[in-house]
């Protein structure tokens, strides 16, 4: 955003939401850390739209100052499980590396992070907030440490803010935490992980399956937190 004359610079940042507990959480951290925030939100040809119902209320949670919906149909590609393309795999052993689970959908940590580079540089913002996990995750070469510091490179050579020595910045606060930890701090600031969803594979109803990586991921985060996860919390009770 341009300043003003006397008036201290907002600091913005774009925040890719999915409406997970991760991009909620590391949206929560940069708010506190003192950025306004822009969230974006991208329909990517996903199975099931309960991410997107949740990250509309994790938006309103964290009070950004816009909130974006994008479609870019990347199941007209194929090549995973999330767009259709496959089954997604049920109760694989998280502690045992397989390669790259069928998960994985091509290029879209880039493909995302190039659509919020696009948005940063039009809002003014000189960040953009990911909720990658380089510890609990499910083996994607997308989530790395040398792949965010290789697009923050890319970042500051190919958008004019770079070129004309403005700092920008690829924030991924959650990198080096476990998801245990993620939750703790994310508790610790007040958020409701009621309002997130995590599911690979929801029923029709938007319940989650408990079965995929991610459900499992999630559960042993909340257990190694000793905390209660509302969601399963909620499912349980029906």
């Amino acid at each position: 955003m341009p300043s003003v004359p006397g008036v201290p610079r907002v600091r913005c940042a774009v925040l890719l939401l999915s409406g997970g507990l991760d991009s909620y959480t590391a949206g929560a951290i940069e708010r506190a850390n003192g950025y306004d925030l822009f969230a974006l939100t991208i329909r990517y040809g996903q199975t099931h739209d309960r991410e997107v119902a949740a990250a509309r209320d994790v938006a309103r949670a964290l009070g950004v100052v816009k909130h974006i919906e994008l479609n870019v149909n990347l199941a007209a590609f194929g090549g995973s499980a999330l767009v259709g393309d496959g089954e997604v795999p049920k109760d694989r052993p998280l502690d045992v590396s397989d390669g790259i689970p069928s998960t994985y959908v091509p290029a879209r940590n880039t493909i995302f992070l190039s659509l919020a580079l696009a948005w940063a540089e039009v809002v003014g913002a000189e960040a953009i907030v990911i909720g990658v996990n380089a510890l609990d995750y499910s083996g994607y070469p997308d989530c790395r440490p040398e792949y965010l510091e290789a697009f923050e490179r890319l970042a500051r050579l190919a958008t004019r803010a770079g070129v004309e020595g403005q700092s920008f910045a690829v924030l991924a606060p959650l990198l080096r935490m476990t998801k245990a930890d993620i939750i703790r701090r994310g508790t610790a600031l007040g958020l409701d992980y009621g309002l997130t969803h995590s599911c690979y594979d929801p029923d029709p109803n938007g319940r989650p399956c408990g079965r995929c990586d991610s459900c499992q991921l999630r559960a042993r985060g909340f257990s190694d937190a000793g905390i209660v996860d509302p969601v399963a919390a909620a499912k349980a009770m029906e």
